[in-house]
């Protein structure tokens, strides 16, 4: 029987938590990882314990930020019979995890190439960074994040209603709906907010993230610049629309 196993990444830092990333082994006929992490040996190692001598057979990449997708090599390296299914040209069809099947759904926003990985049977969903608990997400217009396709995404999955959903950092979320009703309001409220500092005078993404964000770490100034870019570049494509959708 199957059964879905978390296997923190062992990532440590300010960004990715105190034990990293999340990833997720499905064992079962057809052994899975969702996400591949750093290539930490303490991570291979679990992955390999837990495995118990059963080959890994598919590696699952939700996008391809480094501390999701940059262990891929020393995943390989272990078990180079894996498969990897990491970008959305290759295609939506069910792929066979654990004992069942996992469907691929272009999520993109906060990355272009950004999957959530959809069980068929538990609908679980698996999706990155998507969602988390304990904080926002950055949508980083330097990396391709876009505002727009990142509410379009989330109104996606809402509409998916899935059982749980399994995030690349925090913890396993089991009532999907409010929080997802969460990430648009704060995606919504922020556009807002952007709106209203340019109508105050504000011109610069850097002066407009000193007010969104006031005494933000000096770590993660730079993520709070690219996001408010991200909601700029919005509000001007939403102004050379002859007929906006609301957002």
């Amino acid at each position: 029987m199957a059964h879905v196993i978390l296997i923190p990444a062992r990532n440590e830092s300010t960004w990715t938590g105190p034990a990293g990333n999340n990833t997720y082994l499905l064992t079962g006929a057809v052994a899975a990882l969702i996400d591949a992490g750093v290539g930490a040996p303490a991570h291979l190692d679990e992955i390999a314990r837990t495995l118990a001598g059963a080959p890994l057979a598919v590696v699952f990449i939700t996008h391809g930020h480094p501390d999701h997708a940059s262990g891929i090599p020393a995943l390989l390296t272990r078990w180079p019979g894996a498969r990897v299914i990491r970008h959305p040209d290759e295609g939506v069809d069910p792929v066979a995890a654990g004992d069942g099947h996992l469907i691929p759904i272009r999520t993109p926003g906060h990355a272009p190439d950004h999957l959530c990985f959809l069980d068929r049977a538990s609908r679980d969903l698996y999706c990155g960074d998507l969602l988390r608990t304990g904080g926002s997400i950055v949508i980083p217009a330097s990396q391709g994040g876009d505002v727009r396709a990142y509410l379009d995404s989330l109104r996606l999955v809402l509409g998916l209603a899935p059982r749980r959903l399994l995030p690349g950092h925090g913890e396993i979320v089991d009532d999907p709906a409010p929080l997802i009703d969460q990430f648009i309001r704060h995606r919504e409220e922020r556009e807002a907010e952007v709106a209203e500092a340019l109508r105050a005078g504000l011109t610069t993404p850097e002066a407009i993230a000193a007010r969104l964000y006031p005494g933000l770490p000096e770590s993660l100034r730079h993520a709070a610049i690219d996001t408010v870019r991200s909601h700029l570049l919005k509000l001007q494509a939403d102004r050379q629309t002859p007929n906006p959708e609301p957002v």
